[in-house]
């Protein structure tokens, strides 16, 4: 916990950082000149197994990097996430600790809260999933008409399932268990019928996640599943299964199904997809083992950020780059732009991660921040996102983007070279392409034609699409979320902005049951605004 009355905005490192922001605006520091310097490349990277980070085209300089890191050191942020991996009460509004890096710790390993070694209940419940998922895949548990399970259904919403779903979609090519992956989060009914259309409900599982066992939409959603199996002839308790947290209303009761699986209060949402949030729908669907390997490329990365000093931590390098772009350069939103289409799903996860996290306007000590913390988080795959929204990242309003490479691609090429080179070699040459002119810019007489340059961007590069390498990469984003809390002073791990809509949907929902029991009801005593929109609902087409 930082000292009382903290505030890393108000350190004589902050006001050095804010000087040298404006000395940075100097024509000498523009991009297109820094780039051309020297050993840049090697000055401004950093590698770590087959992770490589490269900022050579970020607006910094060999200053920027010494402050940042001085900055880094004011605010502790290495104790800070020691205290974190070592079970310390961290999430200081909620008083519990912030384990997510426990839930791939070595087995045996000892992680303490209060003197309970919580490791001894994550192994069991990774030998639970081990279980399961091999009795899934043998055939030994099976739907209520004797079929075996061939789609898997997950219920739940926002850290429920995001992070699964990005994780899915990388691992795709590694999925060969022959079990289809669906994720019905929205409670818009939509969501629920278009599953309908893609399931045989014979051959279903449906995965209840939900720590409480209380969301609103998770619960909707899980009703409507069990009323259309019941409706085609099954047994719903035979095709559902729930993670949540002991002792919930889905923890071995009548809703429970097949099994249950605990989620645990020191893990929070978005950092639960190497927990049995995304154990257990992630083993069925790549199998128990390419899980594992999974987690042991989050758990390889979460030793590099503990242990590596600052100028080659790379989750840290590149927090204290975010920070100085959003706080004393002044962008406020970012893209992840990956140059590999099973990274589709990887921008949602971080806007979760990201967003939901660091978006904060007071200090663990309620202080109100003095700057911004956090940026809005979007993205696409390249090239797709070359023709969606690169003519603003050119000559718009610029941001930093993250370009992520993958050099050898999942799925070997033929010898097709509709333009003399390969379509990986196409995406290489637009991700290498993309990146140079961002930063240097063109001069052109013809304004329509002028690139101001001076954008800039990081590029990661992973050797392969591995399940280790897609856990590295979980890690990484993970990491580089908190240790800007941390710089911050900012609590990550609570996310009371999401309460109030909530309360207030709980007000309307009283309303909605009232007119659903009584027709004569009216909505005569609310605001007009609001009364508008429930007319609406029930008339069926506004007017």
């Amino acid at each position: 916990m930082a000292e009382k009355g903290f505030r890393i905005s108000r350190t004589p490192v902050w006001k050095k950082l804010k000087e040298h922001a404006e000395e940075m605006k100097r024509p000498e520091y523009h991009l297109k000149h820094l780039i051309q310097e020297k050993h840049r490349l090697d000055k401004f990277s950093l590698k770590h197994v087959d992770f490589f980070y490269d900022y050579s085209r970020q607006r910094v300089t060999e200053k920027t990097m010494d402050l940042l890191f001085e900055l880094a050191e004011t605010a502790k942020v290495h104790r800070k996430y020691r205290d974190m991996v070592e079970g310390k009460k961290v999430n200081v509004t909620e008083n519990r600790a912030a384990l997510h890096t426990a839930a791939r710790s070595f087995p045996g390993q000892s992680v303490c809260i209060d003197g309970d070694n919580v490791m001894d209940k994550i192994d069991a419940v990774r030998h639970q999933m081990r279980a399961f998922s091999q009795k899934i895949h043998s055939g030994a548990i099976r739907g209520s008409t004797g079929k075996v399970f061939r789609h898997l259904v997950v219920i739940g919403i926002g850290g429920s399932y995001l992070g699964t779903e990005f994780v899915g979609n990388a691992l795709f090519a590694f999925a060969d268990k022959g079990i289809e992956l669906h994720f019905l989060s929205n409670v818009d009914s939509h969501n629920f019928e278009t599953i309908k259309t893609k399931i045989d409900p014979a051959s279903t599982l449906c995965l209840v996640i939900s720590k409480s066992f209380t969301t609103v939409e998770t619960m909707a959603n899980a009703k409507q599943m069990m009323a259309y199996m019941t409706a085609c002839g099954l047994d719903p308790m035979k095709h559902f299964a729930t993670v949540t947290s002991k002792g919930s209303p889905g923890d071995n009761g009548p809703l429970s199904g097949i099994e249950t699986f605990h989620m645990f209060d020191f893990i929070g949402g978005r950092f639960s997809v190497t927990s049995a949030v995304g154990g257990v729908p992630l083993s069925l669907y790549l199998g128990y083992e390419r899980f594992d390997r999974f987690l042991e490329g989050a758990r390889e990365l979460d030793i590099h950020t503990k242990y590596a000093p600052s100028p080659e931590n790379i989750p840290l390098v590149s927090a204290l780059i975010g920070i100085w772009n959003n706080n004393f350069l002044g962008y406020q939103s970012q893209a992840i732009i990956p140059y590999a289409s099973p990274l589709s799903k990887l921008a949602p996860h971080i806007q979760q991660l990201n967003m939901e996290s660091n978006g904060k306007s007071v200090t663990i000590n309620n202080y109100e921040l003095d700057d911004s913390s956090g940026v809005i988080i979007f993205g696409e795959p390249g090239t797709n996102a070359q023709h969606s929204f690169f003519q603003l990242a050119h000559q718009g309003h610029p941001f930093p983007i993250d370009f992520i490479g993958v050099v050898t691609p999942q799925y070997p090429e033929g010898s097709c070279r509709p333009h003399g080179v390969s379509n990986h070699q196409e995406l290489w040459a637009n991700l290498i392409s993309q990146a140079t002119a961002l930063a240097v810019g063109k001069d052109d007489n013809k304004k329509t034609h002028f690139f101001q340059g001076n954008r800039p961007s990081s590029t990661l590069l992973l050797n392969d699409l591995s399940p280790v390498n897609v856990g590295r990469l979980l890690s990484y984003y993970e990491a580089q979320t908190v240790y800007k809390a941390f710089i911050w002073d900012i609590n990550p791990f609570d996310q009371f902005g999401v309460e109030l809509g909530k309360t207030i949907a709980d007000d309307l929902r009283r309303e909605i049951v009232a007119k659903n029991k009584n027709e004569s009801y009216n909505f005569n005593h609310m605001d007009e605004i609001t009364q508008f929109y429930l007319d609406t609902l029930f008339s069926g087409r506004f007017s």
